[in-house]
C-alpha cells in the first residue's frame, strides 16, 4: 500500500511540473496552426496588434487576450498564461530585473504621448501643489512628467501626483480632481477633444525618440518557439507600417478593438507613430538612466540581457 501511494505522489508531482512549465502557446490537434496568445490593453498605443489581426497567417493563429488593468495583463504574462503582450515597457523591466524571463522585441509605437493640462492651467509652473495623474510609477509617462518638472525647474515632489487607471483621466480631469495627467492614447485625445484640458507639452518636445509601450515576449516562449517568434515579430512589423497609413481601413480595424468618436480617435492616430519598431540601443540606454535618476529602479535590465533585436527584421 506504501508503494502504491509514493507512486500517487510521485505522479502526482511530475503532473504539477509539466502544468508549472506549460506556455500559453497551443497546437490544435491533427497538425494545426499553434495559437499565439498576446496580451493588450484596448489602447491606440496597441494599434499594430490590432492590424495583424487583420490578415491570416500560414503558420500560426494570433488570439488577442484583451485585459482591463496593467496589472492584470502582467499578472498573465508572468505567470505564462499569455505568451506575449503590449505593455508598458518599464512593467516588464521591473519584472524582469526580479528575475522574470521576458524580452522586448519590439516598440508598440513611437511618440504620441501628450502631457495634458486643465483649462485654468496657464503654465507648467501652475501644477504646483496641483494633483497630476499617471498610469503607473513604472512608466515613460511619469518620466515625461519629471522631465518636464525639471524643465520648469519644479521639483517633483512639489505635485501631488497619483496613479489613476487610464479611462478614469478625462472624467477626473472634467470634474478639477485632477490638474492634468498624461497617458496613453486615446485618453489624452479626449480630453482635448472635448475641451476639457489642453496640450502642454507633446512628448517629443521633452523626450525625443522616448521609449514607452513594448511588445514583450516570455523568454521559453523565444526558447521553444525562435522561427515561431521570428515569423510573428516580423509581421508585427509590417502590421505597423500599414497602421501607420491611418488610412479609412485602420480606422474600420481600430474601431472594433476601441469605442472613441472618429474625431478622438484621428486626433490620437495624428500624434501617434507606428513605423520603425525596432528597439534602439541608444534609445533604451536613456530609458534606463532615467529610471535610475529617478530611482524608480535599483538594477534595470541592460539592453543585450532584455531586448532581442534578432527576432525583427
Amino acid at each position: 500500500m506504501k508503494k502504491v501511494y509514493g507512486l500517487f505522489v510521485l505522479l502526482f508531482v511530475l503532473v504539477l511540473a509539466a502544468c508549472s512549465n506549460d506556455e500559453a502557446t497551443t497546437s490544435s490537434a491533427d497538425g494545426e496552426k499553434p495559437t499565439i496568445k498576446i496580451g493588450y490593453l484596448p489602447i491606440t498605443h496597441a494599434v499594430p496588434l490590432y492590424m495583424q489581426t487583420d490578415s491570416e497567417y500560414e503558420d500560426y493563429k494570433l488570439e488577442l487576450v484583451k485585459f482591463g488593468s496593467w496589472p492584470e495583463l502582467m499578472d498573465a504574462l508572468n505567470t505564462g498564461a499569455i505568451d506575449g503582450a503590449s505593455v508598458l515597457i518599464q512593467l516588464a523591466m521591473n519584472a524582469k530585473e526580479k528575475g522574470i524571463d521576458l524580452k522586448a522585441v519590439a516598440l508598440g509605437h513611437r511618440d504620441g504621448n501628450v502631457l495634458v493640462g486643465a483649462p485654468h492651467i496657464e503654465s507648467v509652473e501652475d501644477l504646483k501643489g496641483e494633483s497630476f495623474a499617471i498610469p503607473s510609477r513604472f512608466s515613460t509617462h511619469n518620466i515625461l512628467l519629471y522631465e518636464m518638472l525639471q524643465k520648469h525647474g519644479i521639483a517633483y515632489e512639489d505635485v501631488n501626483v497619483i496613479e489613476l487607471p487610464p479611462a478614469e483621466m478625462p472624467a477626473a480631469l472634467a470634474e478639477g480632481r485632477i490638474a492634468g495627467y498624461v497617458v496613453a492614447e486615446p485618453f489624452g485625445a479626449i480630453s482635448v477633444a472635448l475641451e476639457n484640458g489642453k496640450v502642454l507639452y507633446q512628448s517629443e518636445e521633452i523626450w525625443q525618440d522616448s521609449i514607452d509601450c513594448g511588445l514583450v515576449l516570455r523568454g521559453q516562449f523565444i526558447d521553444k518557439n525562435r522561427e515561431l517568434a521570428k515569423s510573428f515579430v516580423s509581421d508585427y512589423a509590417v502590421a505597423g507600417e500599414l497602421a501607420e497609413a491611418k488610412d479609412a481601413h485602420t480606422h474600420e480595424v481600430v474601431n472594433e478593438y476601441l469605442t472613441v468618436e472618429e474625431n478622438v480617435l484621428d486626433l490620437s492616430l495624428e500624434w501617434i507613430s507606428y513605423d520603425n519598431l525596432k528597439i534602439e540601443e541608444e534609445s533604451y540606454a536613456v530609458l534606463r538612466e532615467a529610471l535610475l535618476e529617478m530611482g524608480l529602479s535599483e538594477n534595470p535590465p541592460a539592453y543585450e540581457d532584455f531586448v532581442d533585436p534578432t527576432l525583427f527584421n
